[in-house]
């Protein structure tokens, strides 16, 4: 685990046991299972989602053993579209180690994602979740899915805009940080005015993050990512820092490179630039900007407590990212 939440020891020991119910889960008499998903268990993540779920949950009747239990779950679904994302971007890295697909093939992937989502289903059933946070968990599963297949659909598209990047990630990123709080509060007894005004900041942090991760993708070192850097504008996945610099280069620079749809490592370069030669990074680091200050507006209305003061700290250090 990373040391995101190391001013915090109570979230740091509650993590840990949240990462030793995952650990025991992905046990099986093939070690082979064990040891291909273990790397991106202890792979330095900074465990966003179960943490934000549980700091949700202490607003309402916290049940330890049973939110922790909730949490794994989070965390092993986030996993698992880990797996096949990397199946489908090709990637050779993910979190600082060789992605599973790189080290033992697609196929082999497939299936320990699908062994993933198999084992939440299983977690699940282990305690008597609400039936409203079981439809959530599923429908933020098939926005996961929905989103990346309309992001699978515009690679390389030229009418890729600002309206379809937005649908993408408010799927592909912001559901299960949105579900993660609601669903925290709500399996608490929270009320739905707070559980609602907690999901909704939730949203608008995954929103950020998403937006942030992308901008990285750009500006970021493979070494500090712990992934490849430039990895999205390869596979023709098109952000929003190259959307906006697309909006502003009317000599249409960009447009000639990506007409190719095959770039070589100079053809990067030179589209980096050029996105930082027409403001892409900073008119959409003000975009990730407005989003943490929505949040930031949104956890004042919170009810005081230890959950609150945190969120307060840590949401801000999300602008900070560098990896």
């Amino acid at each position: 685990m990373s040391k995101f939440w190391e001013d915090y020891p109570q979230i740091v020991e509650e993590l840990d046991n949240v990462n030793t119910l995952i650990k025991k889960r992905i046990q099986t008499r093939e070690k082979y299972i064990e040891e291909s998903i273990l790397p991106m268990v202890e792979g330095g993540g900074k465990m966003l989602r179960p943490a934000f779920l549980l700091l949700a949950g202490k607003f309402g009747n916290y049940a330890p053993e049973k939110m922790q239990n909730l949490a794994a779950v989070v965390e092993m679904l986030h996993l698992a579209t880990l797996v096949h994302d990397d199946i489908i971007d090709e990637a050779k890295l993910r979190r600082g180690c060789e992605t599973i697909q790189s080290k033992y093939g697609k196929e082999y992937a497939v299936y320990i994602g699908d062994f993933l989502f198999c084992q939440c289903l299983l977690m699940l059933s282990e305690y008597d979740y609400t039936t409203e946070n079981m439809r959530d968990l599923s429908k933020a599963i098939a926005r996961i899915c929905m989103s990346e297949i309309k992001q699978y659909s515009l690679r390389y598209a030229k009418n890729m805009n600002l309206r379809n990047y937005i649908r993408i990630i408010s799927g592909k990123t912001a559901a299960l940080f949105a579900m993660s709080f609601y669903g925290g509060a709500k399996e608490t007894q929270c009320d739905e005015k707070l559980a609602r005004l907690l999901g909704k900041i939730g949203y608008q942090i995954g929103m950020a993050f998403q937006i942030i991760d992308d901008l990285l993708d750009y500006k970021g070192d493979t070494a500090l990512l712990g992934k490849s850097a430039q990895r999205d504008l390869k596979r023709g996945y098109y952000t929003l820092p190259l959307i906006y610099a697309l909006e502003k280069d009317k000599e249409k620079e960009i447009p000639q490179i990506l007409a190719s749809c095959s770039f070589t490592n100079e053809e990067v370069e030179k589209i980096i630039q050029l996105v930082q030669k027409y403001d892409g990074l900073t008119k959409a680091q003000s975009v990730a900007d407005r989003y943490v200050f929505k949040a930031f507006e949104n956890i004042k209305k919170l009810p005081d407590c230890e959950s609150k003061e945190v969120l307060s700290v840590v949401i801000p250090k999300l602008l900070q990212r560098r990896y």
